[in-house]
């Protein structure tokens, strides 16, 4: 393997975990410690509560009833909202030899059309009950080349000698009544935003998610005590490890919901339901403390923040309304998704916390940025590779200059001596003024250092006399550039770092995640 004679190398810690489970196995593993017959283990919006004994039972039979549409090895489209019902499709597709693609369904028929390409999905499982409530029935039947299956249609395939099988046989010898897994099969297929022009397909293995949900937890003491809610969407990597497989392998309890968008009613549901886990985005984060009352987040003694930088107004608004101190972190899809986050108790405020074990770094040096380089990394919880638009279902292994086997995140990064990795901007997120790099990030840190309440998001175009000139999109109406000056030079930051015009907005566009579009921010620059 080749290596750069230049960046400084990060030794991974110390890790060990078991790496010959799949999902399946890991679902009946936890069962076994757990109780098949313990309730109240997960909730929806459905009525009742589900046992792990639930849980096996749904994914046996929606495994075996989805495998007589579909073909050993099949990619396989999955078009579901946060439900038990959604886990366990994902999850009985994976133990029958097939490979769940996990649609964003906010990407609407473009978006999830060129995913399915990439994946050459042809069969995807959805539910009209679902297609009808989130108004997406259009946007699935206009998908070309594409079969839809619909859950409330399966049940009367389900014969007789189906249930003898599951009754019988199966929900007694789970292990015995699927195909032996592949640790290294993938498990699932998640596709990046398109932040970059068409989705990529994401292929994780077993081994990659398992290992990221250990890593975790050889940093978070997290178990049957614990109750999560997780309205973070399955089909982004956040919600799907951190918000689900977590308490899935770990014993702990889970509160499915549907959207993270509703800001009032969650907060109320952490309250009814006494969560003590909460996984989010500082935009999420910021509406629920504006929307809830003191009493209502009480019961969380873990809150963390992740896939995007966390505004350290949020920070203190939590922290003095609430008296909960979020904990940061920091990850991509490629990596199922977590790389670092803040402890418990060793929470360094404005970083994103150590590297997990097993992970191991390079940071390369970037022309033009003084601090820091750009964080490669590699590990157990690494995808396999990527589906491209271009290359439809050709396996792409992940490689990057610091060698093969390597992931380059794209993110500009500092280390401090205590190994807690601080986040400056992605690279592609750095405008190029008058020959300086300029980091969109501190742009718009320095807003919000002046309006902590408002939000703010800055783009770049291109400018014949400077190079590149910053535009900060803004919700408040009252911000001039001349508070922003003073803000930069209290902050000490330089002058090039303002942004050159303010445009005034209702509404920051936002991805599924709860991410900044900053695709559709761009173009609205372009458009004057």
């Amino acid at each position: 393997m080749s290596r750069p004679s230049h960046g400084r190398v990060v030794p991974a810690r110390p890790f060990r975990h078991q790496p010959g489970d799949t999902l399946f196995t890991a679902l009946v593993a936890a069962m076994g410690r757990i109780g098949r017959n313990k309730p109240d283990q997960w909730e929806d919006q459905k009525p009742g509560s589900y046992t792990y004994g639930d849980l096996l039972k749904m994914t046996l039979a929606l495994g075996r009833l989805a495998g007589k549409f579909t073909r050993e090895g099949e990619h396989v489209g999955v078009l579901m909202p946060n439900m038990a019902a959604t886990m366990g499709l994902m999850i009985g597709l994976s133990a029958f030899r097939r490979v769940p693609c996990m649609l964003n369904y906010t990407a609407g028929t473009e978006g999830m059309q060129s995913a399915c390409q990439a994946a050459r999905v042809r069969t995807v499982f959805t539910s009209r009950v679902f297609l009808e409530k989130a108004a997406l029935t259009e946007q699935a039947q206009a998908l070309e080349g594409v079969e839809l299956r619909y859950l409330e249609d399966l049940r009367k395939e389900f014969s007789l000698a189906d249930k003898a099988w599951l009754m019988g046989f199966a929900l007694w010898f789970p292990l015995r009544a699927v195909p032996k897994g592949d640790p290294e099969a993938p498990a699932v297929v998640l596709f990046t935003s398109g932040s970059e022009g068409k989705p990529k397909g994401v292929v994780l293995s077993h081994r990659a998610l398992l290992a990221n949900v250990a890593q975790v937890l050889a940093n978070f003491d997290l178990g049957p005590p614990e109750v999560f809610i997780n309205a973070l969407p399955i089909f982004h990597s956040f919600g799907l490890t951190a918000g689900t497989l977590l308490p899935l392998v770990s014993g702990a309890r889970l509160m499915l919901y549907t959207s993270p968008l509703h800001f009032k009613v969650i907060p109320q549901l952490v309250r009814e339901k006494r969560c003590t886990v909460m996984f989010g985005t500082g935009t999420f984060f910021n509406h629920y403390a504006r929307n809830a009352e003191p009493g209502d987040l009480g019961s969380l003694k873990f809150v963390v923040a992740g896939a995007e930088k966390l505004a350290e107004g949020v920070r203190q608004t939590w922290r003095e309304k609430f008296g909960i101190d979020i904990l940061e972190g920091y990850g991509a899809t490629e990596t199922a998704p977590i790389l670092s986050v803040n402890h418990p108790g060793k929470n360094r405020p404005g970083t994103v916390g150590p590297l997990l074990p097993g992970v191991e770094a390079q940071i390369i040096p970037v022309p033009g940025i003084e601090h820091g380089g750009e964080l490669h990394v590699r590990g157990p919880n690494l995808m396999s590779g990527y589906y491209r638009f271009d290359t439809p279902g050709l396996l792409e292994p992940p490689n990057s200059e610091a060698g093969a086997g390597w992931y380059n995140t794209g993110d500009v990064v500092d280390l401090d001596a205590d190994g807690y990795l601080s986040i400056q901007g992605r690279l592609k997120r750095f405008a190029k003024v008058a020959g300086e790099m300029v980091s969109l990030e501190v742009v718009e840190a320095i807003a919000r250092s002046v309006s902590g309440e408002a939000m703010h998001a800055a783009t770049c175009i291109s400018d014949e006399g400077r190079g590149e000139v910053i535009i900060l999109f803004t919700t408040d109406s009252e911000l001039t550039r001349e508070q922003l000056a003073a803000a930069a030079k209290g902050l000490g930051y330089p002058e090039i770092a303002l942004p050159r015009r303010i445009r005034v907005v209702d509404n920051l566009p936002l991805l599924g995640s709860g991410k900044v579009d900053y695709v559709r921010l761009k173009q609205h620059a372009h458009l004057g």
